[in-house]
């Protein structure tokens, strides 16, 4: 059950606003460093999850790397005291003046996308006297049995290079002068929960690695992205931290001297997260009862975007549960947060709290109908 001393605790607030734990978010941290710190695996944690800055303040004292996807993320990622040699930058779309950034900048790795992309940074490297380090993504064609529209892995995504390009890329790389390959990078979608989806990526990438050892090409690291999806039908659920990594470790053929790397966001925040909204009205209508609340896709997009399932609870009333559409102002119908949710009789003015929105939730927030975000609310109660 949600905290329910916050209930007293926010007459005072406007809402609606992200209410993050620390205690949780550390405890998250603390499992995941200890789950991968007995394989010496290393973290970059993907700030497109969520990028508040105390959240990244947290992060960063854990140790982990960054990341990024964009050139603003490289520069928070500097500002906040992430080194260079921990920022890895991903992207299918990179623009000239990003690349130019992170070369300038020295970070540990561009992950690249397509043999085009590659040329561009030879080009751009050479022209400002730098060598860039990258990663090739390499798109595996599998199923991550996740969402369609946050799987990566499969032949018709945008990302990475597809296997049949690779015969190509390998024979012009050694071309580029201004161009040094230290290792892959496969990044296969977000959200997964079928284990052997992992198992099957271990296998794949076992195979591609040995592609390369055969034309005698080493590779001084294995990038494994992220992907590790929570639990959001039980928002007080760990991620189970270690039965991922213990699998990477039992079925990667690791070879001496490669480092192996891991790109986490949702798991490291997600439940650490809550959206507090407010009870504006309800109504009926024919075969169904509105809760209309403050908050908006404004403020969470995902279950307008992908339906993605978020569980609500209502912090006020103790009366008998009913049946809501629980639904923002916005003037979209695909403003709604869950049909059929069961939660104890709504009157205006209850506070209820969208779990399991640390991910995914102010990171995609928009001022859509110019609506204001509220800042947001920080326990550390450890």
């Amino acid at each position: 059950m949600f905290e329910p001393q916050l209930a007293y605790l926010l007459p005072e607030r406007s809402t609606p606003f992200y209410y993050y734990d620390f205690g949780v978010l550390a405890q998250t941290l603390e499992m995941l460093t200890w789950s991968t710190g007995k394989y010496d695996f290393n973290l970059h944690y993907a700030f497109k999850a969520n990028a508040n800055p105390a959240i990244l303040n947290m992060v960063h004292d854990y140790g982990l790397g960054a990341d990024c996807v964009s050139g603003n993320e490289i520069k928070l990622a500097l500002k906040l005291g992430f080194s260079t040699d921990s920022i890895v930058f991903a992207g299918v779309g990179k623009t000239d003046k990003e690349i130019e950034l992170s070369l300038s900048k020295n970070i540990f790795c561009i992950n690249c996308e397509s043999v085009q992309e590659i040329m561009v940074i030879d080009q751009i490297a050479g022209g400002i006297g730098k060598t860039a380090r990258i990663a090739l993504r390499i798109n595996p064609g599998i199923d991550a049995m996740t969402h369609p529209g946050i799987t990566t892995g499969q032949a018709q995504n945008k990302f990475g290079i597809h296997l049949n390009d690779l015969d190509e890329l390998l024979t012009i790389l050694p071309g580029m002068g201004n161009i040094r390959l230290t290792g892959l990078h496969i990044h296969i979608g977000s959200q997964i929960t079928r284990f052997e989806v992992f198992v099957t990526l271990c296998k794949k990438i076992n195979e591609i690695q040995e592609l390369f050892y055969r034309r005698n090409i080493p590779l001084d690291h294995i990038n494994l992205g992220g992907g590790l999806g929570i639990d959001y039908h039980h928002p007080e659920q760990m991620p189970p931290f270690e039965e991922y990594f213990n699998l990477f470790a039992r079925h990667l053929r690791i070879y001496p001297h490669q480092s192996v790397h891991f790109e986490p966001g949702r798991s490291v925040v997600g439940q650490c997260g809550s959206l507090i909204t407010k009870v504006l009205f309800t109504k009926n209508a024919p075969g169904k009862q509105f809760a209309i609340v403050d908050a908006g896709f404004t403020e969470l997009l995902r279950p307008a975007l992908y339906h993605a399932y978020h569980k609500i609870e209502n912090l006020v009333s103790l009366e008998p549960e009913q049946l809501y559409e629980v639904v923002g102002p916005i003037c979209e119908t695909t403003d709604s947060f869950g049909s059929d949710i069961s939660l104890p009789e709504c009157t205006r003015g209850d506070l209820l709290a969208i779990r399991s929105t640390g991910a995914y939730g102010e990171s995609m927030a928009s001022h859509y109908n110019q609506r204001e975000l509220n800042p947001a609310e920080f326990s550390y109660q450890f």
